[in-house]
């Protein structure tokens, strides 16, 4: 097993490029499930998840293969319809092959989803949508059991408990695009990641209105074809980037960032006092002054500040110039990086659904212990920024959706490596 080493202190200059987004990569790929044409996915990122993707494809007959930061899926010997615990328990976005082999295959049996322990995360939405949609499913021996002649369009409101889900939306999706009729999901999620699974559908045939917003409009067709897509870029590790310049006081160039899937975190930049200028295909990113404001944070649905956002900014509070309140909407629970923190020397207490972050002058490294991929993301930046030495260990939740990330920070100046535990 892997561990990250850190000596901070280091102002990191330079340029970053963002790689393509993995929470829109997982469900395109396994969207290429509903034709038994070739589909080319470019942009890929090289990560863990996007492998075990692959491996799940491959357990269902289907041919897929990577190379560089390309995925090539054909699924014209898709013969299979279950999708195995030993694969599907390491990452929760594969639940999203449920809605592509039911709608194809007309049946499916998927694992109940793992990945990161950040809090509860039910299947109740995807159940509820494909039900919808006129499929039977029971949860039976640790899997979801999924069956249908025929699916039929239906209205289906999404509205969870934390608001809309980004997997159940993309599931409804995929299923509904090979459904008899007319779809309407209201309260659909309106991530950049449903938009661009929702445009990768579009390119194979299928007929989409409203992605984007929470209204999505799907008429169902026959039958789709092979496509060509590349892959958005990765918000979550741009806003990672822009917060390892400001953490550190640096200045680096973001390359391939979309400022308009930066919105709600750019906006609360300005109040810590981060300069963020956005040129051509890259943002340009130092702080005003020597000091970081402090900064009151609430998670929500997008276009609302990020979830998975959160434990990276709750480390930039931690050396903030007074009290940082940060609120969770999304996961409740998804504290877990809180204790770690504050072995570094942060001031961090929970209230309920909230962090109260009281900004110290400086951390001070310490061994660490990531309990989830973005925890190990916030925990890194905190080394960088820390006195001494910090030894990161359980990476492998960070090369589950970071790409090379040790690699680009090298590359601006960091003074970080990985090494063997």
């Amino acid at each position: 097993m892997d561990k990250i080493i850190i000596e901070g202190g280091v102002p990191l200059k330079g340029t970053i490029e963002v790689s393509g987004a993995k929470n829109a990569a997982l469900p395109i790929i396994a969207a290429a499930l509903l034709t038994e044409e070739k589909c080319i996915i470019k942009n890929v990122p090289n990560l863990r998840d996007v492998v075990t993707m692959i491996k799940i494809l491959r357990s269902l007959g289907v041919k897929a293969q990577m190379e560089q930061d390309c995925v090539t899926v054909e699924a014209k010997r898709c013969n299979q319809f279950v999708a195995d615990y030993k694969l599907v328990s390491t990452m929760r976005a594969s639940i999203c092959v449920l809605g592509p082999l039911l709608a194809k295959q007309k049946q499916a049996r998927v694992s109940m989803p793992g990945g990161c322990v950040i809090g509860q995360r039910p299947v109740d939405l995807h159940i509820k949508g494909l039900r919808a949609l006129g499929a039977q499913l029971k949860i039976e021996h640790g899997y979801i059991v999924a069956a249908a002649k025929v699916l039929h369009g239906n209205n289906i409101f999404l509205g969870g408990a934390y608001g809309s889900s980004v997997l159940a939306t993309a599931n409804v999706m995929t299923a509904a695009v090979l459904a008899k009729g007319r779809t309407l999901i209201e309260n659909a999620a309106c991530e950049p990641e449903v938009v661009d699974l929702a445009n990768f559908l579009i390119k194979m045939g299928a007929k989409i209105k409203g992605h984007g917003t929470p209204i999505i409009e799907i008429e169902g067709v026959k039958r789709l074809g092979g496509a060509s897509h590349s892959i958005i870029p990765d918000r979550i590790e741009a806003g990672t980037h822009i917060l390892a310049a400001a953490i550190t006081g640096g200045a680096l160039t973001i390359k391939k960032a979309r400022v308009d899937h930066l919105s709600a975190m750019l906006d609360k930049l300005k109040e810590v006092g981060v300069s963020v200028v956005a040129e051509q295909n890259a943002l340009h990113v130092k702080r005003k002054g020597s000091v970081l404001k402090p900064v009151d944070i609430t998670t929500l649905p997008y276009p609302g500040f990020p979830t998975d956002m959160q434990a990276q900014m709750m480390a930039m509070a931690t050396v903030s110039d007074g009290i940082s309140v940060l609120t969770e909407k999304i996961f409740p629970d998804r504290f877990m990086h809180v204790s770690e923190l504050n072995r570094m020397g942060a001031s961090v207490f929970l209230e309920g659904a909230s962090a109260i972050v009281k900004g110290v002058k400086r951390l001070s490294g310490a061994p660490v212990m990531a309990s989830d991929l973005r925890a190990s993301a916030a925990l890194i930046l905190a080394g960088l920024v820390a006195k001494g030495k910090t030894e990161v260990s359980r990476i492998y939740h960070l090369d589950r959706g970071y790409e090379r990330i040790e690699e680009k920070l090298i590359k601006v100046g960091a003074k970080i490596k990985r090494v063997k535990e």
